[in-house]
């Protein structure tokens, strides 16, 4: 059902592929972030804020390479927008160089354990000793201080930890794992780029540095704090899958279709649901009874043989165009292809690989989707930019300090 047209998408932002831009575009035009390089949350934060216009130089270690989910580098986004340096970190001279590249940073990213930094001679002290304004972002799972701050974990360690993996799944099954968006992206990626702008904001008016500790467990437990609010005044439980936003209720859950697959109704305020009853139908008994908790398993039960009778793009054809909050379910290979997510551009083609665009959007200083680095650029001019002198560069090369 959806038609494969191709939008306009040049007049909604700048996707050109390519090379990095001397100066990029952007409302963080002119920031420079160091990004120490990792897995997980902290890449994915440093993306964003390169599609914003900060010029991102990510310090890889020497000869390093991925053990873990090693991609190809046109589809490896841990790496796209930015430039990268390849140091020699067990050496002081590598040490050095790193301290003095972070005189010319606004900010510095790093997602390591607990002390790691500090074991290099790379900690918050030392950085803001050799610039007092500096950002000093940290992202972990459990924080820098606690009884766990030491272990390692994963977005689902941190959603067990945070009380929110319990409450996702069905009612008669266990928790189920929400991808790695939950803790790593949301918890993790969203809440450093908020405390690092945050932080920016007011060394803007103190002139001073600050240390911004973001751990995934505490992100993902503040996205959860409606919900304890919920359960404070009541409108909530911890029984999983018996509430009103966990699939509890009949008018807010997903149904399997005729071709099976699925659609998603969300028809939460009365007047929503009243169109989805209408337009299903859905008998009177329940269409008048939609928060008569009595009626929801027979409510469900209706909803479901009804649902079965067509398939999701027949369902979807008849609600597009309604308030009933009914939607097709997509597959990620489906979602860039629907009417309107290529009206809008919400996906991008950037070189070899197909993905979101930039979000959000803004009306003056529009982000640029990041390309993956360009394989001809030179150690000494990443360094050059950062204020390093040619005969410098040339000495630590030499020496087998950075890679050329």
């Amino acid at each position: 059902m959806f038609r494969a047209t191709t939008p306009d998408s040049a007049k909604i932002l700048d996707n050109s592929p390519g090379r990095q831009p001397a100066s990029k575009p952007g409302p963080l035009a002119g920031l420079t972030i160091i990004e120490m390089a990792g897995l997980g949350p902290a890449p994915l934060a440093a993306l964003m804020l390169s599609e914003m216009g900060a010029r991102v130089v990510r310090i890889e270690r020497m000869a390093s390479g991925k053990a873990f989910l090693a991609l190809p580098p046109e589809h490896d986004l841990d790496r796209h927008g930015r430039s990268i340096l390849k140091l020699d970190l067990k050496r002081p001279e590598g040490i050095a160089l790193v301290l003095r590249l972070l005189e010319k940073a606004d900010v510095l990213i790093e997602g390591f354990r607990p002390g790691v930094m500090e074991r290099l001679g790379l900690g918050p002290e030392e950085s803001q000793r050799r610039n007092p304004k500096l950002i000093y972002a940290r992202m972990t799972g459990f924080g820098q201080q606690g009884p766990l701050a030491g272990r390692a974990g994963h977005d689902l360690t941190y959603l067990a930890y945070s009380g929110v993996l319990h409450a996702i799944g069905p009612s008669d099954g266990k928790p189920v794992p929400p991808l790695n968006l939950v803790a790593d992206y949301g918890g993790g990626a969203m809440f450093l780029i908020a405390g690092i702008l945050a932080a920016l904001f007011e060394t803007s008016r103190s002139g001073k540095g600050q240390v911004v500790d973001a751990a995934m467990v505490d992100g993902a437990s503040m996205l959860a704090a409606p919900f304890f609010s919920f359960m404070a005044a009541g409108f909530w439980t911890d029984r999983r899958g018996s509430n009103l936003l966990d699939s509890g209720a009949p008018f807010y859950d997903t149904y399997r279709t005729a071709d099976g697959k699925h659609v998603a109704v969300a028809c939460l305020e009365p007047q929503f649901f009243a169109e989805f009853a209408k337009l299903l139908p859905l008998e009177q008994r329940f269409a008048a009874a939609q928060y008569n908790r009595s009626m929801w398993d027979g409510m469900r039960e209706a909803i479901t043989r009804r649902i079965a009778e067509k398939t999701r793009d027949e369902w979807a054809a008849l609600f597009e165009n309604t308030d009933a909050c009914v939607a097709p379910v997509l597959s990620f290979s489906e979602a860039p292809q629907h009417p309107h997510n290529l009206a809008r551009g919400v996906h991008v083609k950037a070189g070899a690989l197909e993905r979101p665009a930039p979000a959000p959007r803004f009306s003056r200083t529009p982000s640029a989707t990041a390309a993956p680095p360009a394989a001809d650029e030179a150690t000494a001019a990443v360094l050059e930019r950062l204020g390093i002198a040619p005969d410098d560069i040339e000495a630590l090369a030499k020496a087998g300090i950075v890679g050329r």
